[in-house]
């Protein structure tokens, strides 16, 4: 194992790298829940869902711990399932089966820009500055959707600023946006599973502190044990009985290759008239699958040696290695039957608990293979008791803000820019959007444009262009 993995080259064990693993696992395990419930409001099986699910991590994490080695796990990812659900399949007015096959012509997008070493160019154009900001940024993120499953937020809405997505959808599980009216604020602290989520902040800043080994994992198993015995999670619902694995194999049977059916791939070949519109949204996917990758590796890049802590923007082959995993996750993902497969930014927990190698990812994706058996087991865990460790995980992160000249305020802008949008937006991608968007207009401003790498000009270009799409739907 030792030699395998690398282990002590990295500085790292066995008993680390699989506590990291399950803390990267039990981060992320909502996935298999919330994934199901999104696309099966286009019609297809639910059931069948979880099981793709399934495959397309596996697949795209045992990448990552045996081709590349790296501690970091995939999955179908929220905000891409939210876009394939509420934008193309109830918005655009395209089958699940066409979806599907734009997930898979993204994949092939990300083989090509892979192979041609776009991404890496796209990667090595990115500002050192921009970088600190991204790290800080994912940091945001994380923190962010730490505190919304710790349940701390409460969004109030104005009447008739918002809108129920999707025309003959689902209306008890469809999508609510709001607009700029929604207002967060606290709630109120008389909810056991909010007190839950306070006591785990508690216990996971002391192990933390402490410094105490498998701190991490410790207080997910403390908390959990603690909603136990409040009563907060019943272990009388578990039933065995519900995980239906023969169904859910019959249902999986309905969706395996269906992106490359006649319905899927063939049908938006097909259709000429609607190229244009089937472009802008393989666009919108692409740009998402891409920089939700780049932004997770670029965030945490520097603890496990993917990217340069010299301040040089020169990678290492493993970076490569990592790109090559995601495209051949999300391709296998589409045909699997689920939307685009991308790097987990909850892989940041597993490397915050001292995971460096391939193993940590290994115990990932065992994880998520034992689920398919186990499912109802998962429900065990509250977010409550995984809540914190995002959080903590998040205030780590931070500390990139350091390295960034905010007296400066040519730097500063940008900076700002990324690092709040990626948390406040809920995307890593706007935020990477938003910081080269306004890294051009400051050079522009100064009369530096000869100094803006000719890459970011481009991705400036195709997004904007994403920003109009979006707008025009």
């Amino acid at each position: 194992m030792d030699k395998f993995f690398k282990l002590s080259e990295h500085g790292t064990t066995v008993r680390t790298e699989v506590l990291a693993g399950l803390t990267t696992f039990f981060a992320m395990s909502y996935i298999l829940f919330v994934n199901p419930q999104m696309l099966s409001q286009t019609g297809m099986p639910a059931q069948g869902v979880f099981l793709a699910t399934i495959i397309g991590s596996v697949v795209g994490t045992l990448m990552m711990a045996f081709y590349a080695n790296l501690p970091y796990a995939q999955a179908p990812g929220m905000g891409l399932n939210a876009f394939f659900t509420f934008t193309v399949v109830f918005g655009m007015g395209y089958s699940w089966k066409e979806a599907l096959g734009m997930v898979f012509i993204c994949g092939l997008i990300s083989l090509v820009i892979t192979l041609t070493n776009v991404r890496k160019m796209i990667i090595e154009s990115i500002p050192n500055a921009l970088r600190s900001a991204i790290s800080a940024g994912i940091g945001i993120f994380l923190a962010y959707v730490g505190i919304k499953n710790a349940g701390l937020l409460k969004f109030s809405i104005d009447p008739h600023t918002y809108t129920v997505a999707g025309e003959g959808a689902d209306k008890a599980n469809a999508a609510i946006t709001a607009n700029s009216a929604a207002v967060p604020g606290l709630v109120s602290f008389n909810s056991p599973t909010v007190l839950l989520a306070l006591a785990g902040l508690a216990i996971t800043v002391f192990f933390v502190i402490k410094g105490i080994k498998g701190g991490i994992i410790l207080s997910i198993l403390t908390t959990t044990v603690l909603a136990i015995v409040f009563g907060i999670v019943d272990l009388s619902t578990i039933d065995f009985s519900s995980t239906h694995l023969g169904a859910a194999v019959n249902d999986l049977g309905k969706i395996f290759g269906a992106a490359l059916g006649s319905e899927g791939l063939g049908s938006l070949i097909t259709n000429t008239s609607r190229l244009p519109e089937t472009l802008m949204a393989i666009l919108a996917f692409s740009l998402t699958d891409i920089f939700d990758t780049i932004g997770t590796l670029i965030g945490t890049g520097e603890k496990v040696g993917i990217v340069a802590t010299n301040g040089e923007n020169h990678q290492s082959a493993k970076l490569d290695k990592a790109l090559y995993s995601d495209l051949v996750a999300t391709s296998v993902g589409a045909i699997a039957g689920t939307s685009n497969v991308t790097t987990y930014v909850e892989s940041a927990a597993g490397i915050g608990a001292g995971g460096r190698t391939g193993l940590t990812a290994l115990v990932v994706a065992i994880c998520f293979a034992v689920s398919s058996i186990f499912s109802p087991l998962l429900a065990i865990v509250p977010t409550a008791a995984t809540a914190p460790i995002l959080i903590i995980v998040g205030i780590m992160m931070l500390s990139s803000l350091k390295n960034i000249h905010w007296d400066d305020m040519a730097e500063a802008v940008p900076a700002f820019f990324t690092s709040i949008f990626m948390g406040f937006s809920y995307s890593i991608t706007n935020g990477i959007a938003a910081g080269f968007i306004t890294y051009t207009v400051t050079k522009l401003v100064k009369g530096e444009a000869k100094e803006v790498h000719s890459m970011i000009w481009i991705l400036d270009a195709l997004f904007i262009l994403n920003f109009i799409s979006m707008a025009l739907h």
